[in-house]
């Protein structure tokens, strides 16, 4: 499945924000794909960020995520850089963009 979300990171923690995902842990890498994602990729509009990621389920990666210690240290460092973060609570899971037009 394709899910699109959108995230907004604070507009004086942008240049923090890009700086961190250079860096995503290895650790973080291999667990977001042990949980069924193929893909994500991130774009941002000023302080806007639209997320689309492939995965198998996005509410079973979601619960496989959550309680992972990477993943909760890599949100807490996310939670200081964002406005509006990603939800990884099984509400999360229903927070995809709907889908308006596809070619």
């Amino acid at each position: 499945m394709r899910i699109a979300l959108h995230t907004k990171v604070r507009a004086d923690r942008i240049e923090a924000y890009e700086a961190a995902h250079r860096e995503v842990p290895a650790e973080l890498r291999k667990a977001i794909s042990a949980a069924g994602a193929t893909s994500w990729t991130i774009w941002r509009s000023g302080a806007d960020l639209f997320h689309v990621l492939e995965c198998e389920d996005y509410a079973r990666m979601l619960a496989e995520l959550d309680k992972l210690p990477v993943n909760i240290a890599w949100q807490a460092r996310m939670a200081e850089l964002l406005d509006v973060v990603h939800d990884y609570s099984a509400d999360g899971a229903d927070a995809g963009l709907p889908v308006v037009w596809e070619l």
